[in-house]
């Protein structure tokens, strides 16, 4: 009876094992493209795999662990002439993950490139180092403009100078079967948000050395924290959302303008620092080897940061309602929405009224309190961008560009 037990387990553990081989991921090929902008890698697998990329230094090498998955091919080796990768090797840990290991001609850092990664479609696993180095003033040829320059030739020597376009990402709140509140004659919150959005991105749009990032694009939902990812996949600079208040009191009125909380903040420093890797991405260096309590003041620093800039920015748009609309709160507001949770983008909520007041649903209905919404967001992401020191140039561009 013993040696029966014993061949049914033995049994047991060769079809388990035989399960998690076949439900391995195939890695078959790797291919790399090259620009200025990104160093790319793509490679050709048999379903979306479940992966961590990192980098690590001296010497310099980029890091893939993909778990769950088998070479079946032995990968390509960059070419001799490609401006970042010099080999690419692979080993197998703990039995049935898989890392790539590529060695480098310099070091990367998250000051100096970005890691993404598409894990979206299951026969390709593409890995982009993003070049996030700008030209420096100094170095860069001041162009020649005319008088009779226009808004695309200022934009473009802005953009040449400075190395990048200020990019505003703007949210607006709800959409799709998430319409928000509602007013006595039954306007949504999200038909509003998204009628002011637009407006915004307009005028951001309008202006040289500026692009508008449109959250949402359409009426549909869109996840709050796929809200946050989008900006930083856009390399937003600031983070806009626009949302329309309620109150069960009728008569309450005005608008409002939020920012992080601590709390909110010390939560969302827990979230990222459980992900060491995005972690790092923030704070610009290795956490690895980091005790907890250092790794949670880096992190703490940068968020610190994107949380002055917040109520700076947040300050800016309170002194340009000034001149049209009445405000609930009269300085700028905390609390802990997930929008606003973005580690590093300053981020800032905006109720532009109170929708369940019926003069205020009216204001909010009209196309000219919409647009005076607009242009006091505008004014107030200016004047920010004006005062903040590592802008003062190319706001001062901007000023010129528009003769």
């Amino acid at each position: 009876m013993r040696n029966y037990v014993k061949i049914v387990f033995f049994f047991a553990l060769q079809l388990v094992s035989a399960s998690i081989f076949a439900q391995q991921i195939n890695v078959s090929a790797l291919n790399f493209t090259s620009t200025p902008q990104q160093n790319r890698m793509i490679f050709a697998v048999t379903a979306s795999p479940k992966h961590r990329v990192f980098v690590m230094d001296n010497p310099s090498r980029l890091v893939i662990d993909i778990t769950n998955a088998k070479l079946k091919h032995s990968l390509a080796t960059p070419s001799a002439e490609h401006p970042l990768f010099i080999r690419v090797r692979t080993s197998v840990q703990h039995h049935t993950d898989l890392r790539i290991v590529v060695d480098l001609k310099k070091p990367v850092t998250p000051k100096t490139f970005s890691l993404k990664t598409d894990n979206t479609d299951d026969h390709t696993l593409i890995i982009d180092l993003l070049n996030k180095e700008l030209i420096s003033p100094s170095s860069a040829k001041a162009p020649k403009v005319s008088v009779d320059d226009n808004k695309v030739i200022a934009n473009k020597a802005i953009k040449d100078t400075f190395g990048k376009t200020i990019v505003v990402a703007i949210d607006a709140g709800h959409g799709g079967n998430d319409p928000g509140a509602h007013g006595i004659q039954g306007t949504e919150e999200k038909v509003i948000t998204f009628a002011i959005a637009k407006k915004l991105a307009a005028l951001i749009n309008g202006q040289p050395g500026m692009k508008a990032l449109m959250v949402r694009k359409g009426d549909y939902y869109v996840g709050l924290r796929e809200r946050m990812r989008i900006a930083r996949v856009g390399k937003a600079d600031l983070f806009v959302s626009i949302h329309a208040d309620a109150f069960q009191d009728t008569g309450v009125k005005g608008a409002s303008v939020y920012t992080l909380s601590t709390n909110g903040a010390s939560s969302e420093a827990a979230r990222w620092l459980a992900d060491t890797e995005n972690a790092a991405d923030m704070v610009g260096v290795r956490l690895h080897d980091k005790e907890d309590d250092l790794a949670l003041t880096l992190f703490d620093l940068t968020q610190k940061d994107t949380r002055e800039a917040s109520v700076n920015l947040a300050n800016q748009v309170l002194k340009s309602f000034d001149s049209f609309a009445q405000m609930h709160k009269g300085s700028v507001q905390k609390a802990g929405f997930m929008v606003l949770k973005s580690p590093d983008i300053p981020s800032i909520l905006v109720e532009t009224a109170f929708i369940s007041n019926p003069s205020e649903e009216q204001n909010l209905l009209s196309r000219r309190f919409q647009e005076k919404m607009a242009q006091a967001l505008f004014k107030g992401v200016r004047m920010y961008f004006k005062q903040a020191p590592s802008m003062d140039n190319k706001i001062a561009a901007l000023e010129k560009s528009k003769g």
